[in-house]
């Protein structure tokens, strides 16, 4: 299983995550394309520090959204999504470019993702969007029961599928993350390497509920934007191998 974190997220002089003291330890970067957070300056520095540390780059678009972070969900028709997205995929791919670097997926950020993952029409739209793309990418959502269903939808569109588990967040019985608005949503990092050890060992997760669910997961996202997050994927790094 590999490890893949969001970074990238830094904007102009404003500051966000660890980047530097994540890369060494993750195998898959998410980089930011300047729609939800990033800059251009700043999406070179991380596709540089992602070259030298060999790591796998992917794109993270989200929506138009710099003041809410790209958390907050637009009512974008079919077409806006297939541009807003075809738009940040290129850039990052032009940039990734320039420096020797091949972009291999995309991974949506924050309310464009979880739109994606409960909207059929959002879903068709990215995966559209990465069909009409001038050459094969991924698309990385969240491994769900229905992973399958959305391998085979993938596949219509001729766009394959990597799936991801999560380490730091806690699981509602129908596979969807527990809303963090709600206690027990955010693992603290001992529960957090529990859950690691569990999927690793037993390819399933524990539910809110006590409920077993079983994850078909290429990739586990990790969190690296504070010190106690950082020193956690360190753990997990060593846990996985």
């Amino acid at each position: 299983m590999k490890l893949n974190c969001d970074l990238g997220e830094s904007f102009g002089s404003w500051s966000m995550g660890l980047d530097e003291q994540v890369m060494p330890h993750i195998d898959q970067a998410n980089i930011a394309c300047g729609f939800h957070a990033g800059d251009p300056l700043v999406m070179q520095k991380t596709l540089e520090l992602a070259k030298a540390h060999h790591v796998t780059v992917g794109a993270h678009p989200g929506y138009p959204d710099l003041v809410g972070f790209g958390r907050r969900s637009m009512n974008c028709s079919t077409d806006e999504i297939i541009a807003l997205v075809t738009y940040q995929v290129a850039a990052i791919d032009g940039v990734a470019k320039s420096l020797g670097l091949e972009l291999e997926y995309v991974k949506p950020h924050g309310a464009l993702y979880n739109d994606m993952m409960v909207n059929k029409n959002v879903r068709e739209a990215i995966l559209n969007a990465l069909s009409k793309y001038h050459k094969p990418l991924k698309l990385m959502l969240q491994a769900t029961p229905q992973i399958e269903q959305h391998k085979t939808e993938a596949k219509t569109f001729g766009i394959d599928i990597l799936s991801e588990a999560f380490a730091d967040r806690c699981y509602a019985d129908d596979g969807k993350l527990l809303s963090r608005s709600k206690v027990g949503a955010v693992h603290n990092k001992d529960m957090m390497l529990a859950q690691v050890k569990q999927l690793k060992e037993q390819g399933c997760v524990t539910t809110v509920n006590g409920n077993v669910l079983v994850l078909n997961a290429d990739s586990l996202c990790v969190h690296g934007d504070n010190i106690e997050g950082v020193q956690a994927i360190e753990a997990i790094r060593e846990l996985i191998g």
